[in-house]
């Protein structure tokens, strides 16, 4: 356990050194997500986030390649029903592994693109580019992205943008580290830090500044396509994550998919027709769902209206907030069993967490809260910052620190030793040796 405390007292101090000498320019931060990211800067005493080109602070993690051109974020994610084999998304879910992973074999049944195998065994992405087959690593995919979101912090700032902290998943090993490390590279970035999704929430709302020693924080990230549960500690600005659980194929997409199913139903009914087969209708349907979703958020009910949805007829209908909740009901509360099981894990009461923080567009959704409020016996839940955004947010304040942003207001943060965050140490192979015993 001695090497458990070396690795966490002595190599931050040196990696701090060296890092903060190679920051020129601006630093930004950087959520590189498995559906969508998102960038932020500190500047004037505050985190921005970026808006992209169509106005909007997040951008699908999605690349294509036509005939002519290859395409980045919503131009990427808004012709994929046009062109499915050559559309590439969910690249964080290869990035780091094996071909022969048994997660990379489910989740290629799933997909629309092509996977081989490569040279030592790494992945590769089918896609037909300008007329000709070419194959990426998902590492050169993850920099696409990431050089978009670099452009997008650029535009705003009117200056090349050299520097970024990239946020990962707390279970992430080290060579799914490394090669999100090496995407960044690639994409032009001198990457400051990798953090942890988790770490970088708790940074966005100070948690490592509350006075008082010890503070135990649990991050509830329910996402596009994946739901994190993380158990953290501060003690004096360092983190330790104690537990991670959750579900790695659940997230916003299943509460549209059931939304969708209910209304193939109903169209059914109605119509005695079924639209399933029809790639246009579907997609039509589901990105309706998707704004209804949405809109359930704020609102008790919602409508939808599509014109000539299918064969001409119109489908025009509407669903309450209750309904929508019982469509998705146990997938919901499947969401507090990985609560319960991180604190197990941790061996920690309920009553020994000091902050709650929301991570993730779907939980905004009011039945989601409420559940994990009850579960915490009524707890108030840390969701003051956008949920698309915590993560992003955090890893831009981690970023101006690292950059040695002199600013009155990150003086008080530069107090916090910065410290890489997992004491036990992964092995490439994915298996964690924990150092210090929990």
């Amino acid at each position: 356990s001695c090497v458990g405390i070396w690795q966490q007292v002595l190599i931050p101090r040196v990696l701090f050194v060296e890092e903060m000498s190679k920051a020129e320019g601006p630093a930004v931060g950087i959520d590189l997500g498995t559906t969508y990211s998102c960038v932020g800067i500190w500047q004037n005493d505050r985190v921005e986030i970026i808006a992209n080109d169509q106005g909007n602070r997040t951008t699908p993690s999605y690349v294509a390649f036509t005939d002519s051109e290859r395409l980045i974020g919503d131009a990427a994610k808004n012709q994929t029903a046009m062109n499915p084999r050559n559309t590439v998304f969910d690249a964080k879910r290869l990035i780091g592994r094996k071909f022969g992973d048994s997660v990379v074999q489910s989740d290629m049944k799933h997909w629309p693109f092509k996977i081989v195998s490569g040279e030592a065994e790494k992945p590769k992405i089918v896609v037909n580019f300008k007329g000709e087959e070419k194959q990426f690593d998902p590492e050169q995919i993850s920099s696409m992205v990431l050089t978009k979101m670099r452009e997008i912090a650029e535009a705003y700032l009117g200056k090349d943008v050299k520097n970024a902290v990239i946020t990962v998943p707390a279970y992430f090993n080290d060579s799914q580290r490394q090669a999100t490390k090496d995407a960044g590279a690639i994409s032009g970035m001198n990457v400051l830090r990798i953090i942890n999704e988790p770490t970088a929430a708790a940074i966005a709302y100070g948690l490592d500044k509350k006075a008082g020693g010890e503070r135990n924080i649990l991050i509830y990230d329910l996402g596009g396509g994946t739901f994190d549960v993380s158990l953290l500690s501060i003690d004096d600005g360092i983190f330790e994550v104690k537990s991670t659980a959750g579900d790695t194929h659940l997230g916003g997409e299943d509460f549209d998919n059931r939304l969708v199913n209910h209304f193939v139903q109903e169209f059914k009914r109605k119509n005695k027709k079924d639209i399933t087969g029809n790639p246009r209708a579907m997609r039509r349907l589901r990105s309706a769902c998707e704004r209804a979703k949405r809109t359930l958020s704020s609102a008790a009910q919602t409508s939808i209206e599509i014109d000539s949805l299918f064969e001409g007829i119109d489908f025009f209908t509407s669903i309450t907030r209750a309904r929508f909740e019982e469509l998705c009901m146990d997938l919901f509360r499947g969401t507090i069993d990985p609560v319960d099981r991180v604190l197990r894990d941790a061996k920690m009461s309920k009553n020994n967490v000091h902050d709650v923080v929301l991570v993730g567009g779907s939980t905004r959704i009011p039945k989601v809260q409420q559940l994990l409020s009850e579960f915490f016996n009524g707890k108030e839940l840390c969701k003051s910052i956008n949920p698309d955004e915590a993560v992003a947010y955090g890893a831009a304040v981690q970023a101006a620190i690292l950059s040695g942003d002199t600013s009155e207001k990150t003086q008080d943060l530069l107090l916090l030793d910065v410290t890489p965050l997992s004491l036990g140490i992964e092995t490439a192979g994915g298996v964690a040796l924990n150092q210090l015993g929990h």
